[in-house]
């Protein structure tokens, strides 16, 4: 390969970004001269020449989210879902392990997707150990955090939310949490599931940030059992395709990703369970605790926490999900003949796990 053209290494202490950048354009000259002293047809038109070999001579930025990287290390954001410590008696077990791990791996922001704790006294001891455990814990509101006839209102004070939808900032990475349990005006019964027009005026704006970001959301946003009008919400993501990494909820207590239109849709699955309903009830656990404990009887519990990292490196562009294995406690879904009329399939999305997956922005 002795014609192959070599790589020319440079080394500079330039320190002002407009002196590097006056250096590269003037070291991207030298080697457009030299290249057409060597290579330039006689009948090619010197400024055609210079317009196609520079275009393949330009010095790479990393990604389209380079330029918001607040350094060189890639954000890493602690994920749990659905850990209903109002319907489980290990909540504060699973918790412990997440929070423990998310020291471990040096996590930006910690996030619980919702359906976590209703804002009661016999929670705070799990609210607190969220709270506590990072210097940034974000928080969405899930459907079942109001049972009992509690308002969003006293989750936010609660949980320490600066609202039910709000925005931040961790490392470059803006972070748009929205509230998917607004009351459409022609809801009849059962939990809404819904983003409203006033907050999908709020999301419109929050999503003309010039870069990157996430965006949470209890219900999902797409795929099973979306919010009634994700249609919607949909084309504001797809609208700003290239600068959103993904969008990502909780509530379905399965694993999987979509990608529609360029926007990523994750289903983070539960810390806990699959939820089975009264049909397929059964027991996975001592008498006693399915005493104290009698909705756990409708569940699929998972033997460990479920739980997951995300890493943005806005450098390169490379999103990273670190899942985590388990297994089944008692009978899977599939031995107890749960149907697939659901739209879900045992083995597939209905799994014990969340998987480790990557793409690129």
């Amino acid at each position: 390969m002795g014609d192959s053209p070599g790589f020319l290494v440079f080394s500079t202490n330039v320190e002002n970004r407009g002196e590097r950048s006056s250096s590269l354009h003037l070291l991207q000259k030298v080697i457009i001269i030299f290249l057409r002293s060597i290579f330039l047809p006689h009948n090619v038109p010197r400024r055609t020449f210079i317009k196609g070999i520079a275009s393949s001579l330009v010095f790479p930025a990393g990604s389209l989210f380079a330029k918001n990287a607040v350094d060189a290390r890639p954000i890493k954001l602690g994920l749990i879902a659905d850990l209903h410590q109002d319907l489980v008696h290990d909540a504060q077990e699973r918790l412990d392990r997440f929070v423990q791990s998310a020291k471990e791996q040096s996590v930006d922001a910690l996030v619980q997707l919702g359906d976590f704790a209703t804002p009661i006294a016999k929670n705070r001891k799990v609210i607190e150990t969220f709270n506590s455990a990072h210097s940034m814990p974000l928080h969405v509101i899930g459907n079942h955090d109001t049972d009992g006839g509690l308002k969003s209102a006293q989750v936010v004070d609660i949980w320490g939310m600066k609202n039910r939808f709000y925005s931040v900032d961790v490392r470059g990475l803006k972070v748009i949490v929205l509230d998917g349990n607004d009351r459409p005006v022609n809801h009849q019964s059962g939990y809404p599931a819904h983003i409203a027009s006033d907050q999908l005026e709020w999301l419109t704006g929050e999503l003309k940030h010039p870069g990157p970001m996430i965006v949470l959301c209890h219900q999902p946003l797409a795929g099973p059992a979306c919010v009634d009008n994700a249609k919607e919400v949909q084309r504001l993501l797809s609208a700003n395709a290239e600068r959103v990494v993904a969008a990502i909820n909780g509530h379905t207590h399965i694993d999987e990703l979509l990608e529609i239109d360029g926007v990523h849709y994750w289903h983070v699955n539960s810390a806990a369970y699959y939820w089975m309903g009264s049909k397929y009830k059964h027991e996975s656990y001592s008498p006693e605790i399915h005493a104290k404990f009698p909705s756990q009887s409708s569940t699929c519990p998972y033997r460990d926490a479920l739980f997951s990292f995300l890493e943005v490196d806005l450098g390169t562009g490379r999103v990273t999900i670190t899942g985590r294995q388990s297994d089944w406690v008692g009978a899977s879904p599939a031995g107890l003949g749960l149907a697939k009329a659901t739209g879900l399939e045992p083995d597939k999305q209905i799994v014990p796990q969340i998987r480790s997956q990557s793409w690129t922005r």
